[in-house]
């Protein structure tokens, strides 16, 4: 592999030689002819960009010939975005923009075909980090909870998994750096494992994304975009601070960015610390302190025909793991039972682009590290113990999961049709080194083999594609056979077809439409057919069964979106079959006190959607009024309801922000109310959860101090410490509220 890297490398020389070609132009305002700074001018399939100087002009270097998308964006104006032909030498381009007080229309990156939101026939909802933040959000897996349609199965607040739509766990897939994220998603009570420092953007498709991604997409991805390289001759740096007074917690990254004409490097580090949180009623809750260490590196290569990138990502953390109401201290160390992970990530993307095609190769190689400390009982028979072991107790479980991971994509240019022909493929080892054993040593292989395209029509787009997919998973027997807790060895092959279309149109000038029709599959986890032990986790024994099948879903998606200059609404709604789904559920008997639980299937289906709008009123356009609406049911074959589906959420925001063109200067302030509704369709071992309101406030933007720029917020959630419990908390079962009120305390120094 090296050597063919090499080599790939070596006969592209001789065309970054010759191959010159750059596009140049000015940017202006279409009312009053001024040029625009700092305007963005970006091609997303070469990932080349830059801003545009003082007199409005902008030069991009190192370009292919061909066909490309070139989006233009600045705030304050309409983001422009049109198929531009790259030719030999220089190319020119010049426009004006078209103010509007609508946010910028952002480029999705999670679909194959990098359009613009409006543009794109799948929904995608995008949120850049910066506005996440402002939410005051402790963790990341918090911070997506403000995206319509997105929850979190939490374990207080350092432990949290995303939940789209009523689905979670293995349904929900998570990519960053542009390769998929494995580090035993399968339990509850492990955490996101990614840090948020270094991440740009994050894009939720919401329902089965098989066709791009294979098994493990069903339910939808959770896209995590990283952080660009700086714009060609240019060096950044800066600092941000982050301070909690729930968790007496704090939160500091830096980073540092340079890039040439061609080369580029990035780099970031961050470190968090959270003490215990408190409940809106006073309380401590016993060991949810975690800490957590992150660092990001990037070096990149673009040449006009190549372009090849390589990030690497560590993170490290403990998190103590919650059971019950104990000491109320402010330590920082977990006790245990308590989770020590580190996971590092590899990823390595490389573009060739052609006249008339290109080709995208992704590699990606993954480490994770688990280890799970439970407490041990040191006691003789018939006599107390009489010293304390001063030795430190390895761990309970050890698990290590290596992963490698392909996706190599060939991109034709017909026209108007777009067409991407893929294949990816995953290979995994799962290797077991503690004293207990949970899930076996195993091997799983993923391939699967895909087409689809995209035909852009003068009012309307349409895609479509099939794809086929081939799981195995080997497992090794563990134990000796007869006992409880025996392993027996796996051998399971899956398959499945899966194909999606979708359709978007300009119903009027102002309405758009978007329907969509896709199939997703998910082929059993290691956990769900092999599990055989106590989850210190989860307080419980969790029993595999081996004659599992594949969930196989079918979902229709319907959206209808109106847009003027000041308002805009949106109705999403969505009705998703899933067959053979699978769900843990109790025996009613129990293995050391411990509740047994073992995994059924049964057919299922969940429907709901999400409704809102936004309200920006002419001529004061600094106030904005938002308002979003989301609901999801789920129900099994037998007319009882699903474990762990999200309650009715309403949340309404009141936002005013004032930010001046050409200039630094920015504010804001917002006030959130968010109402949780009562949960009264809940599955036959849970319990009903009751209403609660929410409410959040914020003030934010940029002031100068000494000639310095200096980004800051303020935010206070539930700043009424009301004193809740959260249907998808997983101390709701031990009568343990969630946290009370926060206030984030934020600071970002650009260097």
């Amino acid at each position: 592999m090296k050597q063919l890297y090499i080599s790939m490398l070596i006969a592209l020389i001789p065309l970054s030689i010759f191959a010159q070609n750059t596009i140049t132009g000015t940017i202006t305002d279409v009312e009053n002819g001024a040029p625009l700074e700092q305007v963005s001018v970006y091609i997303p399939q070469l990932e080349n960009g830059t801003v545009t100087d003082e007199t409005g002009h902008f030069t991009l270097k190192n370009l292919p010939e061909g066909n490309y998308k070139l989006v233009i964006s600045y705030i304050g104006y309409e983001t422009y975005s049109a198929t531009f032909e790259i030719g030999s030498g220089t190319n020119n381009f010049d426009y004006q923009m078209v103010a509007s007080a609508i946010e910028m229309d952002e480029v999705v990156l999670s679909t194959p075909f990098h359009k613009l939101q409006r543009e794109n026939v799948m929904k995608v909802e995008q949120k850049s980090m910066e506005e996440l933040k402002q939410q005051g959000g402790i963790t990341l897996s918090e911070g997506i909870t403000n995206i319509p349609g997105v929850s979190s199965v939490s374990t207080g607040v350092g432990i949290g998994k995303p939940v789209i739509r009523g689905l979670s766990f293995n349904r929900v897939l998570v990519y960053t750096q542009g390769v998929r994220l494995e580090n035993q998603q399968f339990g509850g009570e492990h955490g996101l494992g990614v840090n948020d420092a270094g991440i740009s953007s994050v894009e939720v498709i919401k329902g089965p994304a098989s066709l791009l991604y294979g098994s493990d997409a069903l339910g939808g991805v959770l896209y995590l975009n990283p952080e660009r390289f700086e714009t060609a001759g240019e060096t950044s740096g800066d600092v941000n601070m982050r301070y909690f007074t729930n968790t007496l917690g704090y939160n500091a990254n830096a980073g540092f960015k340079t890039s040439g004409e061609k080369l580029k490097f990035l780099v970031r580090g961050a470190y968090s610390s959270n003490a215990d949180y408190e409940t809106g009623g006073g309380t401590s809750v016993t060991n949810t302190r975690f800490n957590e260490a992150d660092l990001k590196t990037g070096l990149a290569y673009q040449a006009a025909k190549f372009k090849t990138e390589l990030r690497y990502n560590y993170n490290a953390s403990e998190l103590g793991i919650p059971e019950e109401i104990g000491v109320q201290n402010n330590d920082r160390e977990p006790l245990e039972p308590y989770q020590e992970l580190s996971t590092h990530i590899i990823s390595s993307k490389n573009n060739f682009f052609f006249k008339k095609s290109s080709l995208d190769a992704t590699f990606g190689y993954t480490i994770n590290n688990r280890k799970e400390f439970e407490e041990h009982h040191h006691e003789e028979e018939g006599e107390e113990l009489e010293e304390e072991h001063e030795e430190e107790e390895g761990p309970a479980l050890d698990m290590r999961l290596s992963t490698f991971n392909y996706n190599i994509q060939f991109n034709p240019h017909w026209g108007k049709m777009t067409t991407i022909f893929g294949i990816q493929g995953m290979h995994q080892k799962n290797e077991n080194f503690g004293e207990e054993v949970l899930v076996p040593d195993a091997i799983t292989n993923d391939f699967g083999v895909l087409a689809t395209s995209h035909i852009h029509f003068d009012k309307s787009d349409l895609q479509l594609g099939l794809r086929y997919d081939i799981r195995s998973l080997n497992g090794d027997a563990s134990g000796i056979e007869g006992d409880e807790e025996y392993i027996p060895a796996l051998d399971k092959n899956f398959s499945s077809f899966n194909a999606a279309v979708g359709y978007r149109m300009d119903l009027t000038q102002n309405i758009m439409g978007r329907l969509n029709l896709a199939t997703g599959f998910r082929a059993p986890n290691l956990s769900e057919l092999s599990s055989n032990g106590l989850h210190s986790g989860a307080n419980r024994v969790e029993i595999g069964n081996q004659d599992l099948d594949s969930e196989q879903n079918f979902q229709i998606d319907l959206a209808l979106e109106y847009a003027n200059k000041h308002v805009e609404a949106y109705v999403n709604t969505f009705y998703n079959i899933v067959n053979d789904y699978i769900y843990l559920e109790p025996t009613g008997e129990f293995r050391d006190l411990d509740p047994i639980y073992d995994f059924q299937q049964q057919n299922a289906v969940l429907y709901g959607g999400e409704f809102g709008f936004h309200l920006h009123p002419h001529p004061i356009d600094w106030l904005h009024l938002e308002s979003s609406y989301d609901i999801v049911f789920g129900e099994l074959e037998d007319n009882t309801n699903l474990p762990l589906i999200p309650a009715n959420r309403w949340t309404n925001t009141f936002r005013v922000e004032w930010k001046k063109r050409n200039q630094d200067y920015k504010c804001y302030a917002f006030v959130t109310v968010q109402t949780n509704f009562d949960q009264n369709k809940v599955a036959e071992f849970e319990t009903p959860t009751s209403r609660y309101n929410l409410f959040n406030i914020g003030v934010g933007g940029d002031m100068k101090i000494f000639n310095q720029k200096v980004g800051y917020s303020i935010t206070g959630n539930n700043i009424f410490d009301k004193d809740y419990i959260s249907h998808l908390s997983r101390l709701k079962a031990d009568g343990i509220s969630n946290i009370g009120r926060n206030i984030s305390l934020n600071l970002s120094v650009p260097l």
